[in-house]
């Protein structure tokens, strides 16, 4: 069973849901698997439209079967260190943050932050954005994919628990 990394986290606004992953490769590079679609593809899901700030995507995710694309709009952009989107489909809205810092001259790490909404379900989003960082984690290293399977419905109860007890932030 994979690792329950993320921290629900008290914040001013409300709450977060955090993840961070290393990737073994500079920070550059690690940008294109997080702006470039075809890289985004190998892990989350391609894209198509306007990808500067303001802009407006259609998000293709990759491994949702017969899911219809999630529209996103850019909010920030800063090549090669911070995304942030804002997505709308069936599932609701959510507001998410991609954070990448230089970890050595080889390595970066990227903290994820999807900023919750009081009636987000964290036990199910949670094992999910698991599982996706995961993938991007083995596209970056050209490595076998996890499952989904491996984390849900297996991490849920995990992820209610942090939920009920968020840690101050």
């Amino acid at each position: 069973m994979p690792e329950v990394t993320g921290q629900v986290v008290e914040t001013p606004e409300g709450r977060d849901l955090r993840l961070v992953r290393s990737l073994a490769l500079p920070i550059e590079e690690a940008w294109s698997f997080i702006a470039d679609s075809e890289r985004t593809a190998l892990w989350f899901g391609e894209w198509e439209g306007d990808g500067r700030p303001g802009g407006a995507i259609r998000i293709r995710m990759a491994f949702e079967e017969d899911a219809p694309a999630a529209k996103a709009r850019i909010v920030a952009c800063e090549a090669p260190h911070r995304l942030a989107l804002h997505t709308s489909d069936e599932m609701g809205s959510w507001r998410l943050e991609l954070l990448l810092e230089a970890d050595g001259e080889d390595e970066s790490l990227l903290g994820f932050v999807h900023h919750l909404d009081a009636d987000t379900d964290v036990g199910a989003v949670g094992p999910g954005w698991e599982y996706y960082l995961d993938m991007l984690v083995a596209a970056t290293e050209d490595a076998e994919p996890p499952h989904f399977d491996d984390y849900f419905p297996a991490l849920i109860e995990t992820y209610l628990e942090r939920a009920a007890h968020p840690l101050a932030g």
